[in-house]
């Protein structure tokens, strides 16, 4: 069983947070030197000085807790730089992160099916209206919806849902959910295979083992590589993870079955090859990975770049994962299983790296006060 972290044994004993259904945690993070101080999405302590736009960022010591008492976080988005919301896959419910690092529920999607296993509540984006995109499973596939949000922080609700894409293939596992617009504005997509295989991510007229992309209205864009289509890519296998570098260049995170995981650079109309191939096969009909980790080591679910780092949050391999943008078959880790499955990945307006564990899934060890949202400084 994992020990718990010093910090968020200050957050439990100064705090008293709860892991239990109710979102009233309230967590008391600080800087590294002061874990005792009141957090602020701003940043929990003094903001790192700036690196150089290309270079490579690392964390800087120990993480604090942001928020605590969450149950099965799958993502997280800032509404504006105090306010963060939280996506809770089987509870359905998306939470306000108040400054205090507090929680309180702005809305519960409806019609959500969980189907007992990895489908839910997923991904989320916020586009630069302050709409609020949304992938969850639903009774004729996974989908993705958009909402207004409406109210003040502090009071934050969701209008009416409209539905943008329906019937994405479901299952008890591999339904994909992330979600993210690109340095392009269009909106991007993680589909799963789920559990289909060739049948769905070798297909074309299949959504499911691809990567999507699409209007903020739901569109297809006229410059996708198939005409009419939204596929971006296809032959992925579940895909959990987008990303953009400073130059443009796209990134995703992909489980593998049995045999490799991987990062994969993307490019439109490119096949990745699941289930024909898995990780690196020097098969010309496909785009390999950039880099490929044993399934034990991985599970590569959120990514995010900042500076010259792209960052992974791993489940399986319960470890934070530095990639260096000038060395993509290199990488650096931290945090191995101090803090247990890792889901989620950003970089906050305060130049932070924050990220959500992921141990109240089923699947993996939790202790005192998880899950919890974490940030750390980089430098």
């Amino acid at each position: 069983m994992r020990a718990i972290a010093p910090l968020a044994i200050a957050c439990l004993l100064l705090t008293g947070c709860a892991g239990g259904g109710a979102a009233t945690a309230t967590p008391t993070p600080g800087g590294p030197a002061t874990p005792s101080t009141a957090a602020t999405a701003r940043a929990p302590g003094p903001t790192p000085s700036p690196s150089p736009d290309t270079g490579v960022v690392r964390p800087q010591g120990d993480p604090v807790v942001a928020s605590a008492g969450l149950q099965a976080p799958w993502s997280f988005v800032w509404f504006d730089e105090d306010t963060i919301l939280i996506s809770e896959r089987d509870t359905n419910r998306i939470l306000e992160r108040l400054p205090d690092g507090s929680l309180r529920v702005a809305a519960t999607i409806g019609d959500v099916d969980d189907l007992g296993g990895e489908g839910g509540l997923l991904g989320m984006a916020i586009d630069d209206r302050h709409r609020l995109y949304v992938y969850s499973t639903g009774a004729n596939g996974n989908r993705i919806q958009r909402f207004d949000i409406i109210g003040a922080p502090g009071s934050l609700a969701l209008g009416p849902a409209t539905t943008l894409i329906d019937g994405i293939p479901r299952a008890w596992n591999h339904n994909g959910g992330r979600l993210a617009f690109g340095p392009d504005g269009m909106l991007y997509a993680g589909t799963g295979d789920a559990a289909e295989g060739a049948a769905t991510a070798q297909d074309l007229g299949s959504l499911g083992g691809k990567i999507l992309r699409m209007t903020p209205d739901g569109a297809v864009p006229p410059d996708n590589p198939f005409p009419g289509s939204y596929v971006w890519s296809y032959g992925h296998r579940n895909v959990q993870g987008l990303a953009w570098g400073p130059d443009g260049t796209m990134y995703a995170s992909e489980f593998g079955q049995d045999t490799w995981d991987e990062l994969n650079v993307i490019r439109p109309g490119c096949d990745y090859g699941w289930p024909i191939v898995e990780g690196i096969a020097g098969d010309p009909r496909f785009c390999d990975p950039v880099q490929q980790w044993p399934t034990s080591e991985a599970s590569p679910s959120g990514i995010v770049v900042a500076k010259g780092s792209l960052f992974i949050a791993n489940l399986r391999g319960e470890v934070l994962r530095m990639v260096p943008l000038t060395d993509l078959g290199a990488h650096e880790d931290f945090y191995q299983g101090v803090y247990g499955r890792l889901r989620a990945v950003a970089v906050g307006p305060d130049g932070w790296l924050w990220f959500l564990t992921n141990n109240t899934d089923g699947r993996g060890d939790p202790v005192p006060g998880e899950d919890r949202l974490m940030a750390v400084p980089l430098a």
